[in-house]
């Protein structure tokens, strides 16, 4: 107990204990910054915000959490008006996330491409177990790999960071970035993207030390199909809120 006449001194130290709770639940996740999301007041290089929208301060926020849905597949249904990025199919690209998220002890990352807007995703880059950690287990923000040669050209693609913590409340997470593609391709084909921990979609317990907690579900998800694009994007362009299922229990492995 604090005397009397320190009641000002406990009300500080209150305060600024409340303060420094609320800065880690803001900042405790991981989100991606470049190519910028959408809407992300914490991007790089941020395309002009569509009309009527505002910037989010909690981008970093899952998509759902213990079994709840707290956002959409992207987030948000309304693309930049631009592209966030223009990037030409077998192009080397760099990717970054924030340096002052919790990375909850690694975890499933995927990176994808729509070309429909947001309802068909093909997976184009994988670091499953343990992303965000490098080699010698210190944490890694930023992913260097290259596109598929054959990835076909578009002007308003949806280029996709899904992430399954293995430590923490059971969530997924999401970002989505508008980027142009430059490629000769009419079509690539490669795995659907896997979704975990949505509501209507498999769920995957904490890893506790097994990092092959819900590889099989990564391992044997369908093929996918995407096509070139080259419409120009709409302010009312949108994405459907519960886009048909991605991914699918994994087949009997006996």
């Amino acid at each position: 107990m604090f005397p009397n006449n320190n009641s000002s001194l406990q009300s500080a130290l209150l305060s600024l204990t409340a303060l420094s709770l609320a800065a880690v639940g803001v900042n405790g996740h991981m989100e991606m910054i470049k190519p910028c999301p959408r809407y992300n007041a914490n991007g790089i290089d941020c395309p002009a915000l569509p009309p009527g929208e505002t910037k989010d301060y909690n981008e970093n926020a899952p998509i759902s959490s213990a079994g709840k849905k707290l956002q959409p597949f992207c987030k948000y249904p309304t693309p930049w008006p631009t592209p966030a990025a223009t990037w030409a199919a077998g192009q080397q690209i760099s990717v970054q996330f924030n340096t002052w998220g919790s990375p909850h002890s690694g975890g499933h990352c995927e990176w994808s491409m729509s070309y429909d807007g947001g309802n068909t995703f093909v997976v184009i880059h994988r670091v499953l177990e343990r992303c965000f950690y490098d080699a010698d287990d210190d944490l890694q923000t930023v992913f260097n790999f290259t596109l598929p040669a054959d990835l076909p050209g578009s002007d308003n693609a949806v280029f996709a960071w899904t992430w399954v913590n293995a430590m923490g409340n059971r969530e997924f997470y999401m970002d989505c970035a508008d980027v142009a593609i430059q490629g000769s391709s009419l079509a690539f084909t490669g795995p659907q993207m896997t979704v975990l921990n949505y509501p209507d979609y498999p769920t995957i317990p904490e890893f506790e030390g097994n990092y092959t907690t819900g590889l099989s579900y990564y391992e044997n998800a369908p093929s996918v199909t995407v096509y070139a694009s080259y419409s120009s994007p709409s302010q009312s362009q949108s994405m459907s809120d519960d886009p048909p299922p991605l991914s699918s229990s994994p087949p009997a492995l006996f």
